[in-house]
């Protein structure tokens, strides 16, 4: 078994908790249906939010799934705010248990956040 890192984003259309948790959710979900993984999998997972998101925690929605994250460490952060950055974007990088080879890593950038990223969205 071994460390891997996973990668994703989603940009949201807006500024509510509700939504955030929608989103953080649907990316999360893929995260782990594409790789094959379980809550059981994660290690850890750094959210990151760009600085006009202030509504929710992208790490409160993750708790909410249901997928067993009570005990997996899970950390918030503020993007750098960089003049033409996309708006309305949570990142995620999460820490993995898993025999997939790196090369099979399947990162996840939904919606428009796929251009963040043309070299790796799936």
């Amino acid at each position: 078994m071994a460390v891997r890192a996973v990668r994703g984003a989603v940009q949201l259309e807006r500024d509510e908790a509700g939504h955030m948790g929608v989103q953080v959710s649907a990316l999360l979900t893929a995260l782990l249906e594409r790789n094959g993984l379980t809550g059981d999998d994660l290690i850890s997972i750094w959210f990151t939010a760009t600085p006009d998101l202030h509504s929710d925690f992208p790490a409160a929605a993750a708790r909410g799934l249901g997928i067993g994250l009570s005990d997996v460490p899970l950390i918030c952060a503020q993007e750098l705010d960089v003049e033409g950055a996309m708006p309305r974007v949570v990142r995620v990088l999460a820490h993995i248990d898993t025999d997939r080879p790196r090369s099979e890593i399947t990162h996840v950038y939904l919606g428009a956040a796929a251009a963040l990223r043309k070299d790796i969205a799936q």
